[in-house]
């Protein structure tokens, strides 16, 4: 009888933990910029670094950007690629610095914090995040055209649960 009752004092104990003092967690929120709809959470760390690649409009060559997760910002770390097109830097600036990669690919080095990123999902530019081992295309989440948003938020635990936006 004791031991039943200490039993649901715990449960009873770790039920309003989780719903009153819930922790929260870092993740990468993909958003659909039209109607606001979320379409995936994926639990980051700080630091942790991922890939935004497409193929550039002008040239029709691949793009790799690559965004450090921060504390509630993005970073944009470096841009590879391997042919000039428009946008796309031809010399250091003091934004960045240009340099010729080993393997022949251009680096853009920039470093710089954004809050977010948006990106209008391409019928050519197949966007693609490439993030944690996984490829996740971009028109996959959402019809091309759409205005999507990537941005770094804290969630409580039970909403990343709840939602089961990852896989």
């Amino acid at each position: 009888m004791r031991r039943g009752l200490v039993i649901s004092f715990l449960l009873l104990v770790l039920t309003g933990v989780l719903f009153l003092g819930c922790p929260f967690i870092r993740v990468l929120e993909i958003r659909n910029d039209d109607n606001g709809k979320v379409l995936r959470y994926t639990r980051m760390r700080l630091g942790e670094e991922f890939i935004l690649s497409f193929i550039h409009s002008v040239n029709k060559r691949p793009v790799y950007d690559t965004l450090r997760v921060e504390k509630d910002y993005l970073v944009i770390v470096k841009s590879r690629f391997d042919a000039f097109g428009a946008g796309m830097p031809d010399s250091s600036t003091k934004e960045g610095t240009l340099t010729l990669a080993p393997d022949g690919w251009l680096e853009w080095s920039t470093n710089r914090p954004v809050p977010e990123i948006t990106v209008r999902v391409g019928w050519t530019a197949d966007h693609k995040l490439h993030l944690k081992d996984e490829e996740i295309r971009l028109s996959d989440l959402s019809e091309p055209g759409t205005p999507v948003t990537l941005r770094v938020c804290q969630i409580r635990i039970l909403d990343f649960i709840r939602d089961g936006l990852t896989p």
